[in-house]
């Protein structure tokens, strides 16, 4: 025992020692020395409470007319305090000044503490926090743990509610059945927390802990008052709500319930620790099992929803461009008779007509005056198979039967004499006088006049035809006897003996003239 007694007393002056350097550090090298003091000798390790001035000299320098710097400062120093100390009483004493300060400091401080806690870790998070120095130790720890949840808890439903309940007055009568579904679970999760600082063990006979436990059962008693007025409130709606709604508000008075009991028992401890002098707590009555099975009832029956499908996005609406105006056709390209027009003429550009020939007699035969061999190879006649005829056409266009045509009058043409006589092609040497005109296979295409292409391949290709016809009678005039003889050229190109084409019905030719015999 008396072994137990000098460990003790060597490890309270060993707390003391440390709370002595702190101090001496604080005066020589923080920028903070008044608060540095002040936060040492409010959480040493003394066991027993800490002195008013100190916890107040604490508060003064995290009001709400400080800078903000002091006050993140000073909760700075508060987490570096809990995360480095083993000892119980100076964590309690700790987690004692910040609960003090979210009671009696403006709500600002409620709001530099969260944003700490989410800028580093949560200070109050400790959760491996022991002290195992001696048997009650563990016993202070165990509840100091237990304690430090609470105070998170706390913050956090300052968060949701967006108020302290503490300070201010319970707002749950008037919420609406969203904001009743948010809150109500939050008050519920803090009351939690205060049913499980029912102190164990030899925590129930420290002066510390029942100073603190008195905080947590006074604020039980607002946290009871607005989940009950929360709940009375999700009553009223609960036979309005949909199903969905109404399970979540079955469950929340199901727990309500629950912890209207748990809570009664709470406070008869509370009484025999002598916590409160029992009339600051108030009386719990348990709401009737009837309406608990009604509930039940009615979100058993009711139907279930259908999810109704979100309508679909809107079409975006398309602006309607004007008409894009085509610019005036001032030479009527665009005319659908002009563009038949020159694709029949690109067709027939070397055609002057087709002339489908019926019943008639055939032709005469083909002579150099008609022209009826150049014209032939211009002119393709019209075919029922256009497969054959397409099959037969040689380079040019042209198919056997035509080229054949051709050179058969060109070796007729050659076989036959010359004559400069117009007359003379228009009836063979030995017919009458004035025989009948031969059928001319253009005749229906010479009223209408052709177009200007066809006219100048057709001009080209008499020319070409008239050029080389002259060039075949002069080689053959040159190849005659006749030519020979006669170098007269105004001389009588028949002869005398040549029959004269008038027949004997017409005066003799006249004699021709003879020059000087010096003239050749």
């Amino acid at each position: 025992m008396s072994g137990g007694g000098t460990q003790n007393s060597l490890r309270k002056a060993l707390g003391s020692i440390k709370d002595t350097t702190t101090v001496s550090l604080a005066k020589i090298n923080s920028d903070y020395k008044e608060l540095d003091i002040a936060i040492v000798k409010a959480t040493n390790h003394v066991e027993r409470p800490a002195k008013e001035k100190h916890i107040r000299a604490v508060f003064a320098a995290i009001s709400a007319t400080r800078p903000r710097a002091d006050v993140a400062y000073c909760i700075h120093v508060l987490a570096r305090r809990l995360a480095k100390t083993h000892n119980w009483a100076v964590a309690l004493k700790t987690l004692v000044v910040i609960h003090r300060a979210l009671r009696e400091v403006d709500p600002t401080f409620h709001e530099e503490l969260i944003n700490y806690g989410r800028s580093r870790s949560h200070m109050l998070n400790m959760s491996h926090f022991k002290d195992d120095s001696s048997p009650n130790a563990w016993d202070y720890s165990a509840w100091v743990r237990t304690y430090a949840l609470f105070l998170e808890e706390r913050l956090e439903s300052f968060r949701v509610l967006k108020y302290d309940i503490e300070t201010d007055r319970p707002r749950t009568k008037d919420l609406e059945t969203a904001e009743l579904l948010e809150q109500l679970p939050a008050l519920q999760q803090l009351l939690f927390r205060v049913l499980n600082c029912q102190p164990q063990g030899a925590a129930v006979s420290n002066f510390i802990i029942r100073l603190a436990l008195s905080m947590v059962a006074s604020e039980s008693v607002k946290i009871y008052q607005a989940i009950t007025d929360g709940t009375a409130n999700l009553v009223d709606k609960f036979f309005e709500m949909p199903r969905a709604d109404a399970v979540k508000a079955l469950d929340i008075y199901r727990k309500a319930c629950q912890q209207a009991e748990r809570l009664s028992e709470f406070y008869e401890i509370c009484k025999s620790m002598d916590i409160g002098r029992g009339e600051r707590f108030i009386k719990i009555e348990q709401p009737p099992a009837s309406f608990l099975q009604t509930m039940e009832e009615y979100v058993r029956d009711a139907p279930q929803e259908q999810h109704v499908p979100s309508p679909p996005p809107p079409e975006p609406v398309k602006e309607e461009q004007p008409p894009v105006v085509p610019p005036p056709d001032l030479l009527n390209l665009d005319d659908p008779a002009t563009v038949a027009s020159s694709e029949l003429d690109e067709r027939n550009s070397l055609a002057l007509a087709i002339v489908p020939v019926g019943d008639q007699q055939p032709a005469a035969a083909p002579t150099q005056a008609n022209g009826t061999g150049w014209e032939l190879a211009l002119v393709t006649a019209p075919s029922s198979n256009e497969t054959t005829s397409a099959a037969s056409k040689l380079a040019g266009g042209l198919d056997k039967l035509t080229l054949d045509s051709l050179y058969d009058d060109a070796m007729r043409r050659n076989s036959q004499p010359t004559s400069y006589n117009p007359w003379e092609a228009a009836a063979p040497m030995n017919g009458p006088v004035m025989q009948a005109a031969s059928h001319d296979p253009f005749f229906a295409s010479n009223g209408v006049a052709a177009s200007h292409n066809v006219q100048m391949a057709a001009m080209a290709n008499q020319q070409q035809a008239l050029m080389w016809q002259q060039q075949q009678q002069q080689m053959m005039m040159m190849t005659t006897p006749q030519f020979q003889q006669q170098a007269n050229p105004f001389a009588n190109p028949y002869g005398a003996a040549a029959v004269h084409p008038y027949g004997s019905g017409m005066p003799p030719p006249v004699q021709a003239y003879q020059p000087y015999p010096g003239y050749l």
